[in-house]
């Protein structure tokens, strides 16, 4: 059996001239047409010098091409590296000099300074492409070959490589295979059911594991179809819905969507499923979604490193606040995060979990990466969590401090960092409170040195040139004090009650 994942996915279309990408305007890409351009954009891959396990780093704007190149990345054998298109120059400029990849692919409107960075970091080739699928990836692969005969790749080789911030220190990123990439999507798509006849309604990011290789990998491995939106948009969803038999989407989506008038019955009547993760769903927003529509939304559970680790069932119980039980083929268990030693039902400690679909490790940081699992080969999720007498997992904290606002993995330590350098900033501990919309919203408090000027507007008007929208905070509170323990510790816990009720907002229709 061939390992490359592409190789994989082909092996499963029976009709290539099967609907594989259809635009919001109702153009559609066969999977016969995906094939032909997925090998063009592999040939320039490797004019362009890209051998077995070189990087190429892909900063885009989401679009049927985007898709494709990912594609071309698996059948040039090369390692794809999507990236946040809310990165700044200054957050660039580490991946790139970290991963050392052979061609970046940019947004032809951020040309100039990607360029000079990344020509900067010994980066051999810079190719654009944009949302409309236009730049220089699609000009130089125009007129190339339409078939390509895929790199052999073993299951252990590596496929991508995601960026994860670390709670301390720089970023790591997780190295996963095509073995990672194969098994998951091969285990959700028979757990969810999805099947030929399946429309996903494609909503999310494609540089974020859920958008990627969740709802794409899933969608190759049925051989069904997805409907590629930009971006989340609730016009466009009411008017695709009926076209769709399913969606994927962060607790944002669904929050939103009860947030309009015309979330019925009716307008859910076509759909199957509707999948919830990356983020926290709140329990009341599972009910109030069933009570209007009829359908339970399926929660899992997964993360970066692990790609998807539990999932509520498809036939089942749906358990309102549980991620449900660990996927088939990975162990998933509750220990003491001092002693590592497992606990019984219902107890809360660190989740570990085990199986084909845990990554490889962290790109150069094998000290890191040895101290993330344990001898028995578990990784140590930082996750807080408890297993109860039905199997099913719960999230009930972090033991990282990791904040996920809107699907968006924010670590404290980074905002921190920025905030803490700021004029007239003594000190700051940045957090997670509950969000009606982006399921945590990211929060700064901050001491200020005695006589400083610093007004809210002014630490987040500063903060936009260094980081990512979605990890600016939503507030920034100022106090005279942060709590602390007896060791001098912040208090973050304390932080998190006392403000717990910050971004709450009563529906009132």
């Amino acid at each position: 059996m061939p390992g490359n994942l592409f190789s994989l996915v082909r092996a499963h279309i029976d009709k290539p001239t099967a609907p594989f990408i259809v635009s919001p305007a109702g153009q559609v890409m066969t999977y016969a047409d995906a094939f032909a351009q997925s090998a063009r954009l592999a040939h320039l891959l490797i004019a362009k010098g890209v051998k077995p396990g070189d990087r190429v780093a892909v900063q885009v704007e989401k679009s049927a091409q985007a898709i494709l190149l990912y594609l071309a990345c698996m059948r040039a054998g090369a390692v794809y590296l999507p990236l946040n298109t809310g990165y700044t120059l200054a957050e660039l400029e580490y991946f790139i000099g970290d991963a050392q990849p052979r061609v970046v692919v940019c947004d032809p409107a951020k040309i100039g300074g990607i360029s000079a960075l990344a020509r900067g970091l010994g980066v051999a080739h810079i190719e654009t492409l944009d949302r409309n699928g236009a730049g220089t990836l699609t000009e130089e692969s125009r007129n190339l070959p339409a078939e390509f005969t895929d790199v052999e790749r073993a299951g252990d080789d590596l496929a991508a490589i995601l960026y994860t911030s670390g709670t301390t220190g720089r970023s790591k990123g997780a190295m996963l295979t095509h073995a990672n990439l194969a098994s998951n999507a091969d285990v959700l798509k028979s757990a969810w059911r999805f099947t030929s006849s399946d429309v996903l309604l494609h909503a999310l990011p494609i540089f974020h594991t859920h958008g990627l290789f969740v709802a794409v990998n899933v969608t190759l491995m049925a051989g069904s179809s997805m409907i590629v939106l930009p971006k989340f948009d609730p016009d466009e969803i009411f008017r695709l819905m009926p076209q769709a038999t399913a969606m994927m989407g962060v607790p944002t989506f669904y929050t939103r969507l009860l947030e309009d008038r015309r979330l019925s019955r009716d307008a859910t009547e076509r759909m199957r499923l509707f999948v919830s993760g990356s983020a926290p769903l709140l329990a009341e927003t599972h009910r109030e979604w069933e009570q209007r529509t009829g359908h339970r939304i399926l929660e899992r559970y997964g993360m970066t490193e692990t790609n998807m680790i539990t999932s509520n069932p498809y036939d089942g119980v749906r358990v309102p606040g549980s991620v449900g039980p660990a996927l088939p083929g990975v162990s998933v268990r509750v220990c003491d995060p001092e002693t590592g030693a497992a606990l019984p039902a219902d107890e809360v400690g660190m989740i570990q979990v085990k199986g084909p679909n845990v990554f490889k490790g962290y790109w150069r940081m094998p000290e890191k990466t040895a101290a993330e699992f344990t001898e028995d080969g578990f990784f140590v999720t930082g996750d807080l969590g408890k297993i109860d007498g039905n199997d099913y997992v719960s999230i009930v904290g972090r033991g990282k401090d990791l904040v996920i606002s809107g699907g968006y993995n924010v670590y404290p330590k980074e905002v921190e960092t920025e905030i803490d350098a700021l004029e007239g900033v003594f000190e700051s501990a940045v957090i997670g409170v509950p969000h009606h919309d982006f399921g945590e919203g990211v929060t700064a408090v901050v001491v200020l040195n005695k006589g400083a000027q610093l007004d809210e507007k002014g630490v987040v008007s500063v903060l936009e040139g260094k980081l990512a929208k979605y990890k600016l905070p939503k507030r920034v509170l100022f106090v005279d004090a942060l709590p602390r323990n007896t060791m001098g510790k912040v208090l973050k816990n304390e932080l998190r009650q006392t403000y717990k009720d910050l971004y709450a907002l009563k529906r009132t229709g």
